[in-house]
């Protein structure tokens, strides 16, 4: 059988969005996969979640013949978080759809081949993002020399990855934006981009995934961050969105972690079920486990994903979890609240596939609308200034 666009439009509906769909939801990253996912408190463009904090007043103790406890129900707050737009684009060109049109397996190789791309390129930005705080920065910009830029750190950047270079205040700097990463030097925390020569005074300024500014999911960094609001609502005057924090913890120790989770416990009344750390971290975990002769446990989590234990709590390391820190969470509070599942944009016609206008290529665009809620960031905690090994 002839290879045709038609064709193709019916593999990318038919057999490869439930891959891609499963691929995205459970392999991208061994702390997604633990979150459920929900289309409820989905209201048009938004979430609304009822958030409910303490307890019920409505309990008491009293004599045989005296007055009954008042009846006083639950606290309730409203989290409003407008859902963010998530997208993955691949991209064929007509060339290749008639070089391949008489022989199907070259086809199907193209594309498997753009549809792994786009899995490699979304597992790393979804993961990317569980830890941000939805402003989309990647990383500060400390120096520039021509097309080299000198940032603060380069945990959150790859080859390829297409950024704007923003002021302080989120500004795109004029002439500056839409530039490819074509080079990374990681021991100097250097990247290199396409273009024209950056000319332009750049102290404090940052890079964000392009059009990404204040559009990302809502991560851990907003949760343990210094924003003074969450999900609507003002952190000063509701103490419960506030987790628990051991900054400049220094030596890693089973009682600094220990103390964590007992405090979190005894203040929320939930049990923390899921760690994540850095790797300089879980290598400090590891020697401190080995000096002491401890087994290091391991489980099997959701996803296929290995991890060792402490008490039975998986330790998962990820590699864009900041230096240094810990984070001891309790994935039954979040949700990633979604419109739907991932899907194909499609025109009028019904087609995935669709020309650029001007251009001998053709385009499929995956898109999700959703965000992440933590339904109680009193039930989390965090641990940093880690002394990594």
């Amino acid at each position: 059988m002839a290879v045709t666009l038609a064709n193709a439009d019916k593999a990318l509906k038919s057999l490869y969005l439930d891959v891609v769909s499963e691929q995205l939801n459970t392999k991208a990253n061994p702390l997604l996969a633990a979150i459920k996912q929900s289309t409820n408190d989905v209201w048009g463009k938004e979430i609304r979640k009822l958030a409910i904090y303490g307890v019920n007043g409505g309990i008491g103790a009293g004599t045989e013949d005296g007055d009954l406890p008042d009846a006083v129900g639950n606290n309730y707050e409203q989290f409003v978080v407008t859902l963010k737009n998530l997208y993955g684009t691949v991209e064929i060109s007509d060339k290749a759809v008639r070089a391949s049109e008489n022989n199907t397996g070259a086809f199907v190789s193209l594309l498997n081949a753009e549809m792994e791309g786009l899995l490699k390129a979304g597992s790393f930005n979804f993961g990317r993002m569980l830890f941000g705080d939805g402003s989309g920065k990647l990383a500060g910009v400390t120096a520039v020399s021509g097309n080299e830029l000198t940032l603060d750190n380069v945990k959150n950047v790859a080859e390829g990855m297409v950024i704007d270079l923003r002021t302080s205040d989120g500004s795109i700097v004029s002439g500056a934006e839409a530039r490819r990463i074509t080079a990374i030097n990681r021991a100097d925390k250097k990247i290199t981009v396409s273009g024209a020569t950056i000319s332009e005074e750049i102290s404090g300024h940052i890079i964000t995934l392009q059009g990404s500014y204040n559009n990302e999911i809502t991560g851990l960094g907003a949760i343990f961050g210094d924003s003074p609001t969450l999900y609507g609502l003002t952190k000063s005057s509701h103490s419960w969105l506030k987790p628990y924090v051991k900054a400049s913890a220094g030596e890693i120790s089973e009682s600094l972690i220990q103390t964590a989770l007992d405090t979190i416990e005894e203040n929320s009344g939930g049990a923390i079920n899921f760690i994540v750390c850095s790797w300089g971290v879980r290598r400090a975990l590891q020697k401190l486990f080995s000096e002491s002769k401890r087994f290091i446990d391991t489980m099997e989590l959701a996803g296929g994903y290995k991890a060792m234990s402490y008490n039975g709590i998986p330790i998962v390391a990820d590699r864009f979890c900041p230096e240094g820190t810990m984070y001891l969470l309790n994935t039954e509070d979040f949700t990633l609240h979604q419109l739907c599942d991932w899907q194909w944009l499609t025109g009028d016609d019904g087609r995935v596939l669709k020309q650029v206008p001007g251009k001998p290529v053709y385009t499929a665009t995956l898109v999700k609308y959703a965000d992440l809620i933590c339904a109680r960031p009193i039930g989390q905690g965090m641990i940093s200034g880690i002394t990594e090994a």
